[in-house]
């Protein structure tokens, strides 16, 4: 795993992060474990690892069968891909406490392991809390779990993220990877 701390204090996230989020680093996902499993709405590939594509695969079948399109938005992400998005928050005069209320340091994002999918629908693309009010999100809460797939960031976590109706990860036989975050 690359050195994270340089990176971080060029970016202003406190070193006390890990321990004050009660979160660990998580390993980047090989390239030549990644599939396809869409592309999202800025054209951009959506990858998962293989079994946690091919449980989302039937996750979505078995929605569209109960008359719900489930599309993804985002799956695996780089750190290096973290730190632009970091960065570019930062350009455009955001916080760095504010970022991290809904955007993991680069190194502890759930993304980073081609697990965690950010899901939407057709009528609410949005990664945002109304997502919580549709009947996508109500199906995911009753069916989720069925597919391995577990809400992360509900409301009042202990990892100092807001609430992601939308940000699942694949947890194959109930163990979390560790306790990191988006």
């Amino acid at each position: 795993m690359r050195q994270l701390t340089p990176i971080h204090r060029e970016l202003g996230i406190p070193a006390s992060y890990a321990a004050d989020r009660r979160v660990a680093p998580y390993r980047e996902a090989f390239e030549a474990d990644l599939v396809e499993v869409g592309i999202n709405d800025e054209g951009r590939p959506v990858r998962l690892i293989g079994p946690a594509a091919e449980s989302w695969a039937n996750m979505r079948l078995a929605a569209a069968r109960n008359d719900i399109e489930l599309v993804p938005i985002s799956g695996f992400r780089s750190i290096n891909r973290q730190i632009e998005i970091f960065r570019e928050k930062l350009a455009a005069g955001q916080r760095v406490e504010e970022i991290l209320r809904y955007l993991a340091a680069p190194g502890f994002s759930e993304h980073h392991t081609g697990r965690a999918l950010d899901i939407s629908s057709p009528g609410h693309i949005e990664l945002d809390e109304k997502f919580a009010r549709t009947s996508a999100f109500r199906w995911l809460e009753q069916h989720a779990r069925r597919f391995e797939f577990t809400l992360s960031y509900p409301r009042g976590n202990p990892h100092g993220i807001d609430f992601e109706p939308w940000h699942w990860c694949w947890d194959a036989a109930g163990s979390r990877l560790n306790s990191g975050a988006n």
